[in-house]
């Protein structure tokens, strides 16, 4: 089996945001809870992390465009090592059956863990620590396109500073972390040959989208669907609507909730005549869903475009699709979410023997 390597897009949703405090919450007394941020590595024991350059020079055309908009700069941040080999040094080279994930304290970890446990031939994992937007009451602060400028920069590590070859990586990642592997393959896709002197690194082998959030417009919203139907049932509604209002505000930045119903590496599941998506030419994809998550409609739409484009199968440059009945949204968070949760993960080792 070829080496293997994933770039690992995961955020709690909502992701890629920080949210505030919602008036009305109940007070919970015991101690704060913390998580790392791209400010700095965060310790702890077993704890890899090495910092990753920014890559302003493989940054052009419409993103570029859009983070001057934003006032968006590229940065340089954090990223961590999940391996079976606790030894091995973070950053070492690529060695056969690499893969990449999140700070081991943070909750998207267990999926990394989850993937390493089902997937004998993967044996690492990596994750960027990109940079979460806010809004008013905080400062507002990064913006869409900067995670995705940190993805590219996580990327550009993987392939031009370790050595992996783009044909043995899997780009991951989960809930609104899905909305940034999507954004990340476009902009490789629609930028490859844009000018003789960018080195964009190749498209990688393989995408993994796990409830990816890919529609910040409203086409999905309405009576009787997924959205209505599952929100009040699923920990991503446990407080209300103002939290997603929140996210979408702080991700979109100066650009408004509008630029969600037209821009399609914000909304590439969007129903929206204004969104033209094209898949064709991605790399083999696994799309993965709950049954029972507000977001089912939209991965649907999703999974739709993309068998339109790529055909479905799990061949290269085809896309395969799974949906866990009566599960939640992100399901491969939680570890008690059984049997759906090991049900998940021996659908994503079946394809991943694949590559």
């Amino acid at each position: 089996m070829a080496p293997k390597a994933v770039l690992d897009s995961e955020a709690f949703s909502p992701g890629q945001v920080i949210s505030p405090p919602i008036p009305g919450d109940p007070k919970v007394t015991g101690p704060l809870t913390t998580f790392p941020t791209h400010r700095a590595i965060t310790p702890g024991p077993g704890v890899k992390g090495v910092w990753v350059d920014a890559a302003p020079h493989l940054i052009t055309g419409e993103i570029m465009v859009l983070a001057t908009a934003a006032d968006v700069q590229c940065a340089r941040i954090p990223g961590y090592w999940i391996d079976r080999d606790e030894a091995l040094p973070a950053g070492a080279p690529p060695r056969p059956g690499d893969k990449l994930s999140a700070h081991p304290k943070d909750p998207t970890a267990n999926i990394a863990r989850g993937v390493l446990k089902y997937c004998p031939g993967i044996t690492r994992t990596f994750a960027i620590e990109y940079r979460l937007s806010t809004a008013k009451p905080y400062k507002p602060s990064n913006p869409f396109p900067a995670a995705l400028l940190d993805a590219v920069a996580g990327y550009n590590y993987l392939v031009d500073t370790l050595g992996f070859h783009p044909a043995d990586i899997i780009i991951q990642g989960d809930s609104a972390g899905g909305n940034l592997a999507l954004a990340l393959i476009r902009y490789l896709r629609d930028y490859q040959d844009y000018h003789p002197d960018l080195y964009l690194p190749p498209l990688p082998g393989g995408l993994l989208l796990l409830s990816p959030w890919a529609d910040l417009s409203a086409s999905h919203e309405g009576p009787n669907t997924s959205i209505s139907n599952h929100y009040s049932a699923d920990y991503t509604g446990s407080r209300g609507a103002t939290r997603v209002s929140y996210s979408k505000r702080a991700f979109l930045g100066p650009f408004g909730l509008g630029f969600a119903e037209r821009n399609v590496y914000v909304s590439p599941a969007s129903l929206n005549a204004c969104i033209t998506a094209h898949f064709g030419g991605f790399p083999r994809t696994l799309v993965c869903s709950g049954g029972a998550e507000p977001m089912l409609d939209s991965i649907r739409s999703l999974w739709w475009k993309m068998e339109r484009d790529m055909g479905e199968g799990e061949g290269p440059g085809q896309v395969a699709y799974y949906e866990a009945k009566d599960s939640l949204h992100d399901h491969l968070l939680f570890p008690w979410h059984e049997p759906e949760v090991g049900e998940t993960l021996q659908r994503i080792a079946d394809v991943s023997m694949e590559y």
